[in-house]
């Protein structure tokens, strides 16, 4: 088992002020491989017919357990998990309990209670770049074309069938078991297109015409899309400056190698790569424990900055990604900092720069490669002011 001491530690950390901890992440992202982190809990499959049958009275199933750690793999196959982890929390708060799900705890119409106030939610990422060593995993760009989701990063060789049966499970598990969708065919066309069209701008009536689906549905659908974490979508940052896209979101698929299969790409370009370098960056930056805001930047002509963070007033991080660093000029920056001059500018590479400052005409830039932009990122937050 390959250890991920990152997310081990969130979920100790969050132990330490409620009591339950709400493990959330796609499908074979490796929820239940990281439980078994704890070698000494109590570990239950709420897949098991038995074991559903023994939570059908949380209140004297839970009583049986002394002390230490509960595991609730899969929780929400239970009648009613809500119940369960309210019983737990309230009455049984010397236990520490872990719960998994693929999806938020608002999404799901299973979970009538969020547990306001009584839990903490950890998102479990794909592999993150950060995290490539320890998987064993020295290539970039295979990283890329594989994804992040361990059985398809460490097979020996690429199974095509792996993409078709996870989507196949998505949706039989995680869609019509929590959500009750009807439109199997229409549902499975819009992941495909966001999955093709993944960094780009969210186009409804495109995705409604492609489809086959209304407006008000591909609407409805997209909103689950990102409660599974099939999807995220970005909200332009817009604070004042002329002529700035105000509304129209982007929207980003989960993972890297679903996205080059759904394109067909057997062998990534330069320029395909660069594409999918933000999908990495993207989630180094979902995975700060610490940034609340996440937004992207573009004018009316086009021009655009990929990430924007916005971390006090005046002070605006303005992230661009590129293969290489020779793909880059400065004309979206020019346009970017004429509104917003304050604040550090990143460009991310597909190398191996430390974040060291560069001279780009009359700008200075940090120039980082994705392994070292956590801690980059890390430390510009703590300069803050």
């Amino acid at each position: 088992m390959i250890e991920r001491p990152e997310w081990v530690g969130r979920i100790e950390k969050a132990w330490k002020k409620v009591s339950v901890v709400w493990l959330t992440g796609v499908r074979r992202v490796g929820k239940t491989t990281l439980t078994r982190h704890w070698g000494g809990a109590h570990y239950l499959n709420c897949d098991l017919p038995r074991v559903r049958n023994q939570l059908a009275d949380p209140e004297l199933f839970l009583g049986q357990i002394p002390s230490g750690i509960v595991i609730f793999d899969e929780i929400h196959r239970t009648a009613d998990p809500a119940e369960i982890l309210k019983i737990a929390a309230d009455e049984f708060p010397h236990l520490k309990v872990l719960a998994t799900g693929s999806s938020t705890l608002t999404a799901s119409r299973k979970f009538s209670d969020t547990l306001t106030g009584r839990k903490r939610s950890v998102h479990l990422l794909p592999v993150l770049a950060s995290e490539m060593d320890r998987f064993g995993i020295p290539d970039l760009t295979y990283r890329l074309q594989r994804g992040g989701l361990p059985p398809a990063l460490l097979s020996d060789e690429v199974d095509l069938e792996f993409y078709s049966e996870w989507l196949d499970s998505y949706f039989a598990r995680d869609i019509q078991e929590l959500f009750n969708v009807g439109k199997r065919g229409g549902f499975l066309r819009l992941c495909a297109l966001v999955l093709r069209q993944s960094g780009g701008l969210a186009q409804i009536t495109s995705f409604a015409k492609h489809t086959g689906l209304s407006r008000p549905t591909v609407m409805s659908y997209l909103d689950i899309l990102e409660a599974t974490h099939f999807a995220r979508t970005l909200r332009p940052y817009h604070a004042g400056g002329r002529r700035e896209l105000l509304a129209q979101p982007k929207i980003y698929a989960f993972d890297t190698g679903f996205v080059a299969h759904q394109r067909g790409w057997e062998t990534l370009r330069p320029e395909d790569c660069g594409g999918l370098l933000e999908h990495l960056v993207l989630d180094e930056l979902a995975a700060s424990p610490t940034l609340r805001e996440v937004h992207f930047w573009r004018d009316k002509q086009g021009r655009e900055i990929d990430f924007v963070l916005p971390l006090s007033p005046g002070n605006v991080v303005a992230i661009e990604c590129k293969w290489s660093e020779r793909a880059f000029d400065t004309r979206n920056l020019d346009a970017f900092r004429a509104n917003y001059p304050d604040g550090e500018t990143i460009l991310m590479t597909g190398g191996n720069e430390a974040g060291l400052l560069r001279r780009f005409g009359d700008k200075q830039i940090r120039v980082c490669g994705i392994r070292h932009f956590a801690s980059l990122i890390d430390q510009i937050q703590a300069d803050s002011p």
